[in-house]
C-alpha cells in the first residue's frame, strides 16, 4: 500500500505550514500510522527558502511537546500537485494562488486546511508580523483541531 501524501502551504514556509507539517507528522506517529502517510510543507513565494522556520513558530512547537521537528523552507513546485494526494493552503489567498499554478488534471486536492476544523469553516492567520507568539499558539490549535479531524476522516 502506497502512502498517503499532504503538502501543507503558506506565503513563505516559516510559520503556519511548517507548524501544520510538524503537528502532522507528531500526529501520525502518535496514532501509530507512519506507514500510511507523509508529509510535508512549501511556500507560495521563495523568499525564505532553505531558512529555519520563524523562531516563534519552533518555540510554540516545543511547548507543546514536538521537538524533533527540522525544517527548511522551500518554494512548492509544478511537480508536487501530482506527488501530493492533498495540498493544503492556510488561508484564501494561498488557495487561489495554489488553484493559478496548478497544472490541469493534477493529481492533488487544492482546498483549506481550515475545512477540516470541527463544526466551522477557518482561516488560519498568518501571525508572521505579530510582535509576540500568541498567533503562533493559536496556529497550533488550530493546526492540531483540523489535523486530528482529517486523519479521524482518512485514516484505516
Amino acid at each position: 500500500m502506497s502512502k498517503k501524501k499532504v503538502l501543507m502551504v503558506c506565503l513563505g514556509n516559516i510559520c503556519r505550514s511548517p507548524i501544520a507539517e510538524a503537528v502532522f507528522i507528531n500526529e501520525v506517529k502518535k496514532r501509530g500510522l507512519q506507514n500510511q502517510w507523509e508529509t510535508q510543507s512549501a511556500g507560495i513565494i521563495d523568499n525564505h527558502t532553505g531558512r529555519q522556520p520563524d523562531s516563534r513558530a519552533r518555540s510554540i512547537l516545543k511547548e507543546n511537546g514536538i521537538t524533533d521537528y527540522s525544517h527548511k523552507a522551500r518554494q512548492i513546485v509544478e511537480a508536487d500537485f501530482n506527488k501530493y494526494d492533498w495540498i493544503f493552503g492556510m488561508d484564501q489567498a494561498n488557495i487561489e494562488d495554489l488553484n493559478r499554478q496548478k497544472p490541469k488534471n493534477c493529481r492533488a486536492k487544492v482546498e483549506l486546511l481550515g475545512n477540516y476544523h470541527p463544526g466551522r469553516s477557518i482561516i488560519i492567520r498568518d501571525p508572521y508580523y505579530d510582535s509576540g507568539a500568541v498567533g503562533f499558539q493559536e496556529i497550533y490549535d488550530q493546526c492540531l483541531a483540523c489535523i486530528t479531524a482529517f486523519l479521524d476522516k482518512y485514516s484505516t
